[in-house]
């Protein structure tokens, strides 16, 4: 896996316009937005053309765990709109096990596999474990410099408690800005902000690190971790609009995922969301999907995460 000297990534060829907001949530095939998100009678062979039909993007977590055969990633492009955006999370093998540097083969594999996507491969992300700290910022570097970015944008998701403090934090973003990659920005304040704990049944809980709101490089890259009540987001929101607004305005792309412990959840908090860029005057694509009343969801369903 080689690449040339730093350059600004082709997210997408230039013919094509994007949208410069691109808001999603964490996978497509949820069966318990059945008769909500997605209409009754909806099966799973149904689930991505029509999420492809109410949202721009959507993470990949499904890579994490499996690479998609080649086939796969054709009828992933056959089924969703010429604008649509898949940013895929790198697999578990590639950022799990243990440095960097000598998966780089196996990278360039997922790579090539991804890149079958072709226009629909969005900015895909290296979501690091929490042993991964800044001793190894130099395996970091050589990995992301190893990475065709100028092809394949790429963000880096820290989970170190290390890597927040203020100089080792600088350290990062100013590699990652040399590089142009991009920072994924976990937001977990939502479901750390009350009492009640929306993931004590949960298998993967996020973990509870400080936000540090900095677009690096050509685009921002945005996952927040909502509490099912939504009320309890309305202050992050109304951050993030703000922050949306500046970095829109300043000619960076977003792209912003919504996710929550109940993700029966997730399509509403997103697209209330939306409608609060566009009342603070941000001028957006519509959401094409009707309207629908927020699911009422026992609190035994929280394994659902």
């Amino acid at each position: 896996m080689t690449n040339s000297a730093p350059t600004s990534p082709a997210i997408h060829s230039p013919q094509k316009h994007r949208p410069a907001f691109q808001l999603g949530l964490a996978v497509w095939s949820f069966p318990g937005w059945i008769g909500d998100f997605y209409p009754k009678g909806s099966n799973s062979k149904t689930f991505l053309d029509q999420y492809g039909q109410r949202f721009t993007t959507v993470e990949g977590n499904t890579t994490f765990y499996s690479v998609p055969s080649s086939e796969t990633i054709a009828r992933w492009v056959d089924r969703t709109p010429d604008d649509f955006e898949f940013c895929l999370k790198l697999h578990r093998d590639i950022t799990h096990a243990g440095l960097l540097v000598p998966q780089i083969e196996l990278a360039q594999r997922f790579h090539d596999t991804i890149a079958g996507l072709g226009d629909r491969l969005g900015v895909s992300f290296l979501q690091l474990p929490p042993r991964y700290g800044p001793a190894s910022l130099s395996d970091l570097e050589t990995f992301l410099t190893a990475w065709p970015r100028d092809r394949a944008p790429i963000a880096v998701e820290v989970r170190h408690p290390a890597w927040f403090q203020a100089d080792r934090a600088d350290t990062l973003n100013a590699m990652l800005d040399r590089l142009n990659v991009g920072r994924v920005l976990l937001d977990t304040r939502p479901i750390y902000s009350t009492d009640d704990d929306p993931q004590k049944h949960s298998k993967r809980k996020k973990p509870q690190l400080p936000l540090q709101p900095i677009a690096i490089g050509d685009y921002a890259f945005v996952r927040l971790i909502s509490h099912p009540e939504f009320d309890v987001n309305l202050p992050f929101l109304r951050e993030w609009v703000d922050r949306v607004g500046d970095w829109l305005a300043a000619g960076k792309r977003v792209y912003f995922f919504v996710h929550c412990p109940i993700e029966e959840h997730s399509p509403h908090t997103a697209r209330r969301f939306h409608t609060m860029l566009t009342e603070a005057g941000i001028d957006l694509p519509p959401l094409d999907w009707p309207a629908i009343a927020a699911p009422i969801v026992e609190p035994s369903q929280l394994s659902l995460f």
